[in-house]
């Protein structure tokens, strides 16, 4: 695992924006909690030792088989649950800059990378670039390779066609990896699921320890896909304010912003660091962005930022600013 990882707030006293973590900070829990708090019950005995009610809600959402549907904790547990269960394949691919966890997982299992490798990783919109891969690129991917893992973790962030699960089903050797965690803004709960054929899912269960979700998590889960409450605002509003704030910030001097097809994107800083940056705006502001300079293919001077409201974006456009002027 890096060192590093987005949304570490937790290294800092006083953070009042969070810029650093891709997942909407705004979204209203309180029916969530409430919910949860009228259901502590649920931590007195041992959870499903394999979610089957969760999965069979999920499938049901999709139109696939429950059978196709495995849950997991977050989308990170599959990452590694995939790398294990299918490390006979020794090889494997990604396309940096990109998570890392995909590379972690797999130099863990003994894997080595190649171009041609047997087990494939594609993040889409990937992190941290925020570029969605149109599908007949996906499906020429997979035949390329003998797995190929599509990470759709930050599937409710974009306005670009996904490929859909049953379609993931049909190919037959695509694993499909959706987090709950991100979709409902509820990170700290740990929700992931992977939709495949019911070939690959049976090998990932034969591979997955039992009570790997935690009762909260799982209780969570059917509680919001029952519901489905509308925890993320207005899409079309929110990447019109994405780009808004690309703007503001490509306005200052020395920062670059690329484009994004999500509510994140890269940004570089010249001739100062992004290590620097965030520091300053931690210390003097309280506001947290994401130092992408542990990405790998990206440098020092690469961080990130996810769109928060109006009135934050200004804030973080301002305090960047004051930092470009005290350094001249």
């Amino acid at each position: 695992m890096i060192k590093g990882h987005g949304d570490d707030i937790y290294s800092y006293s006083g953070i009042r924006m969070n810029f650093s973590s891709n997942i909407y900070a705004h979204a209203d829990l309180q029916q969530l909690e409430e919910h949860l708090c009228s259901h502590m019950d649920v931590i007195r005995s041992y959870p499903e030792a394999s979610p089957r009610s969760l999965e069979v809600l999920i499938a049901e959402k999709h139109g696939v088989s429950p059978d196709e549907v495995l849950v997991t904790s977050g989308a990170t547990d599959a990452i590694y649950l995939i790398a294990q269960a299918f490390r006979e394949r020794l090889t494997f691919r990604v396309f940096p800059p990109t998570f890392s966890e995909y590379e972690d997982a797999c130099r863990l299992f003994g894997y080595e990378e190649a171009d041609d490798a047997a087990l494939c990783w594609l993040c889409n919109p990937n992190n941290p670039t925020g570029e969605a891969f149109s599908a007949p690129y996906i499906k020429d991917l997979a035949t390329q390779h003998e797995l190929l893992v599509i990470d759709q973790s930050y599937e409710d962030y974009t306005l670009a066609p996904m490929l859909s699960p049953q379609e993931a089903v049909h190919m037959g050797n695509v694993l499909q990896l959706h987090s709950m965690t991100k979709q409902y803004a509820v990170p700290g709960l740990r929700i992931g699921y992977v939709v495949a054929s019911a070939k690959l899912i049976a090998t990932l269960r034969s591979n997955y320890r039992p009570w790997a979700v935690n009762a909260l998590a799982v209780e969570a889960g059917k509680y919001l896909l029952r519901l489905n409450p509308p925890l993320i605002p207005s899409l079309d509003t929110c990447l019109q304010e994405t780009q808004r704030l690309r703007q503001a910030l490509s306005c200052l001097a020395g920062i670059d912003c690329a484009d994004t097809q999500t509510n994140f994107f890269l940004c570089t800083i010249h001739p100062h660091t992004a290590a620097e940056l965030k520091d300053y705006l931690a210390r003097e502001h309280r506001i947290l962005i994401r130092d992408a300079s542990n990405f790998r293919r990206l440098t020092p001077h690469h961080f990130r930022i996810a769109t928060q409201s109006p009135e934050e974006n200004d804030l973080l456009v301002d305090a960047i600013n004051q930092f470009i002027q005290l350094q001249e």
